[in-house]
Formats: C-alpha cells, structure tokens, sequence
C-alpha cells in the first residue's frame, strides 16, 4: 500500500494576502480557490510536486495558529537560481548553507508573511530525474 503525503495545511491570517504571497512570489501554482457560506480555503501547489498546500478557514486550520508552522521544505535542482528568482520576486531569503558537500547538503529559507517558515533544500538529481515528469504534470494530475 503506497502512502502519499499530498497536502499541508498552512496556517494563515489572511488568505488573500496568503494567496498573493505563494502564487506571485513564491511561483506557486493556484489549483483552486473555493468560497461558500461554510469556508474560503485555496489550495497551492509548487511546480512539480506531489504535495499541494491548503489555506483557508476550515477547523483543522482555525487550530493552529498564524505563522506557527515551522520548516516545510522544498526541493530544487539549483539553490542559487532558485534563490535569486524568489529574491527578483520580492521574497527576503536567508544567505545560501552548505552543510555537506554531498549532493542535497545545500540550503537557505524564507518566512511567509505570517512567520511559517520554510527550508529550501539543493537535490541536483532533480534536474535529471524530476520527482513528477514534466509530462504528467498538470492540475490534478490531468
């Protein structure tokens, strides 16, 4: 039996702002944007991954509170051109890390608005052999 891990729940103050945050400057991908008399919740997904993140106003994200997530990681094949691309887009990230020379020992990180932090981890195996094929990308997998 696989077992994906295929959404985090971000905890945010403000959802609009949340929005503008991940998917102008951060680069992420809006799959949907869903309001009704019951919630407001958008779920995001980075370019070619898995897993998809959810802001909103639903109860499990009512429990925890604003900026209260801490270390979420992504993944690159280049930390220093994915680096300068957040920072072109107005995110302040933190100086480039290498703790190891091996492949996937290169890092730097960055704050959401509300204060969730995120690490940003160097895999150059991913330039080579990307998690998901650019062929099967798209929303939902469709």
């Amino acid at each position: 039996m696989d077992w994906t891990l295929e959404v985090v729940i971000v905890p945010v103050s403000d959802l609009d702002r949340a929005i503008a945050f991940y998917r102008d400057q951060v680069g992420f991908d809006l799959d949907h944007d869903t309001v009704n008399e019951h919630m407001h919740v958008a779920q995001l997904t980075p370019r070619g991954s898995g897993c998809s993140i959810v802001i909103g106003s639903l109860p499990a994200q009512n429990e925890m509170p604003p900026g209260s997530l801490r270390g979420l990681q992504l993944c690159v094949a280049d930390a220093e051109a994915a680096r300068a691309e957040l920072v072109g887009r107005g995110v302040d990230c933190s100086e480039i890390t290498s703790f190891s020379p091996e492949d996937g020992g290169t890092f730097f990180g960055f704050t959401d608005p509300d204060g969730n932090t995120w690490a940003v981890q160097q895999l150059k195996i991913r330039a080579e052999k990307p998690l998901i094929p650019v062929e099967s990308r798209g929303r939902f997998g469709a």
